[in-house]
């Protein structure tokens, strides 16, 4: 019988704060006072958490409806909340197929709370670095049908990548395992806002992995070679966004976009 992985509760970690942030009960003291300690820095993280969520799910509703995905490759997944992309996928589209990608033990602990697919389509999950196209690759290969195409999510993620870990070459491999009409759904935190810069510097101060910030023109460069959808790389809240009583969403520093490969 396998071990059980191991999870470190001294030391904040970024898939427990973000779960925090969005009202979750999946964190420790740790990462609610590091979270805490970063909204006294930056009190717009959590509509940044929210606005990203949201983001999630307009993007999959529009993939599995207008574009017809019925593929989504997650990776970075995160702990589960409301919404997943599963969820929302099958909710449009009942026969889609979702593999979701993490290396983190508390995320590989609540995996079974992903893997609820609708009788027609199918779920997995699959314990893997982002840093190992390959790997994740030829593991989805075996619930997604990879000469069809496929929606590539990336939310949240790339950040965590150093820039001489060369983050863009990341996700181009995995693009280039993927066919044509397959999309690539990808947001990321800016360095627009000196505070937000200043929160994660001191968040890196405690021992949790860095997440570097980048600047619009950089996440854009992401899409190099896709086609963009409208209306392009924006603040995650500003994409396609939906009609609500209090007029235009408010622009967050993170910023995303959605595009096909030709």
């Amino acid at each position: 019988m396998s071990e059980e992985p191991r999870i470190d509760t001294t030391v904040p970690h970024s898939a427990r704060i973000w779960n925090y942030w969005l009202g979750g009960k999946d964190n420790y003291p740790v990462d609610r006072e590091a979270g805490d300690r970063f909204l006294t820095v930056y009190p717009g993280m959590t509509d940044v958490a929210r606005a990203v969520r949201h983001f999630l799910a307009r993007t999959v509703r529009y993939l599995a409806g207008e574009a017809g995905i019925r593929q989504f490759l997650d990776v970075g997944t995160g702990l589960p909340t409301v919404d997943n992309t599963h969820e929302v996928a099958q909710r449009a589209a009942p026969d889609a197929r979702i593999v979701y990608v993490d290396n983190d033990p508390l995320v590989l602990l609540h995996a079974r709370a992903l893997l609820t697919s609708t009788p027609e389509g199918a779920t997995d999950y699959i314990d893997a670095d982002a840093r190992d196209p390959e790997r994740i690759l030829r593991r989805a290969a075996a619930t997604l049908d990879l000469d069809r195409p496929v929606a590539l999510m990336m939310l949240g993620i790339m950040g965590h990548v150093s820039d001489e870990e060369d983050p863009r070459s990341i996700v181009a491999e995995l693009m280039r395992g993927l066919p044509s009409g397959s999309h690539l759904v990808l947001s990321d935190g800016t360095d627009l806002s000196r505070e937000r810069s200043q929160a994660h510097d001191q968040y890196a101060g405690t021992g949790a992995v860095p997440y570097h910030l980048r600047s619009p023109e950089r996440i854009a460069s992401y899409f190099d070679g896709l086609d963009l959808l409208e209306p392009g790389v924006v603040p995650v809240s500003r994409w396609r966004p939906e009609d609500g009583p209090f007029g235009p969403p408010q622009a967050v520093t993170t910023y995303g976009g959605v595009a096909r490969k030709p």
